[in-house]
């Protein structure tokens, strides 16, 4: 059957032509240039519907992918990055995509969304999941559950830095330039066992539990130059330490914290202002600071830098669960464990954190 569509081609072309259904079907490993050009030519393509992330969630966690395509007279109209999350603990899911902010179907028209959208449906249905979630920006499916615990802060980067300063409230400001009056430094590098250090222990301060150093290898051997690490020194001790993503022109500092040693030195603030200014220095014209949850330190952090929260919305389609999952660490449930976890020796906690954290991304 025959229906009117209307969507934009790689270089933004309008149609508005009698258009044949879309054929979905699996992503093959020779897809991968066409599936990342079309991400990228389309607006609501983001760093993680990149194809390189299936490798990247097979080779450091095992989970197995089912990324779909839908296509139109031989070419790409929609794509649906989804990975399959099997715990005995934590449940059967099937996500778009775990371990990332964003997820969904990328289409060119809503026939291909649709299209998509069905066939995960039924993918899941067939695998016996939980549950199918899809990490959108926007929200796509009105009738499913949706959890919005979860917002994202962006900001365009000025290519004058004195102006992307002066947009750092006053108190933020201070801190940024009270690390520099200290003597820090920031120091690009590409050495991941040196920036797991400096992570691991970030997170071992917040009672969470951190993911296996190799997933941040194959992370740096995936997007290699698109993946930067940057360290904050003081003298020759590193005391923060943040793993950056660049897509088109964008930066999305994504793994980065600091010790302890950083909370009294500003290093934290510091580190993010060199992040945005070795960016701006790049070329970037946005500053995407990542998710939070509401009510929490990051989400605090954040805001005082001046960036407003934007919605995200989590949807579910449920199968064979009856309510939407709760694993976040601000659930009361969890409490004793997060206090109990931010006392272990830091040894203990890199060698327990991998087989729990590779089912909670």
């Amino acid at each position: 059957m025959l229906d009117k569509v209307t969507g934009r081609g790689f270089a933004g072309q309008a149609t508005d032509v009698a258009a044949p259904a879309p054929v979905v079907r699996p992503f093959r490993a020779a897809d991968a240039a066409a599936w990342d050009a079309f991400v990228r030519a389309r607006e609501e393509g983001t760093f993680f519907h990149l194809a390189q992330w299936r490798l990247v969630l097979e080779r450091s966690f095992g989970h197995e992918t089912h990324y779909l395509l839908a296509e139109r007279d031989g070419a790409i109209c929609g794509v649906l990055p989804l990975a399959e999350v099997r715990s005995r603990l934590f449940g059967h899911t099937l996500v778009s995509t775990p371990f990332c902010v964003y997820g969904g179907v990328v289409s060119g028209d809503a026939s291909a969304r649709d299209a998509l959208t069905a066939h995960a449906c039924g993918l899941a249905r067939s695998l016996g999941v939980d549950h199918l979630e899809l990490r959108n920006r926007h929200r796509a499916n009105p009738g499913w559950p949706c959890k919005e615990l979860y917002v994202t802060f962006r900001r365009p980067i000025s290519p004058d830095p004195e102006e992307n300063l002066r947009a750092i409230p006053r108190k933020q400001r201070a801190m940024v330039r009270k690390g520099g009056k200290l003597g820090l430094t920031a120091e690009p590098h590409g050495d991941v066992a040196r920036h797991y250090a400096t992570y691991s222990e970030s997170l071992r301060n917040l009672g969470t539990p951190v993911f296996s150093r190799r997933y941040l290898e194959v992370l740096k051997d995936a997007f290699d130059e698109d993946c930067e690490i940057l360290a904050v020194m003081q003298g020759a001790r590193p005391i923060a330490s943040c793993l950056s993503f660049y897509f088109r022109d964008e930066v999305l500092p994504y793994y980065g914290g600091g010790t302890q040693a950083a909370r009294e030195l500003a290093g934290n603030d510091f580190m993010y202002w060199e992040v945005m200014e070795r960016a701006r220095q790049r070329g970037s014209r946005l500053f995407d600071f990542g998710r939070s949850k509401r009510g929490t330190g990051s989400y605090d952090f954040k805001r005082f830098w001046g960036f407003e929260p934007e919605q995200l919305y989590y949807e579910y389609h449920l199968v064979g669960g009856k309510a939407i999952p709760d694993l976040s660490p601000v659930n009361p449930r969890y409490e004793r464990l997060i206090a109990a976890w931010r006392r272990l020796p830091l040894w203990a906690s890199r060698m327990a954190g991998p087989p729990l954290a590779k089912y909670l991304g």
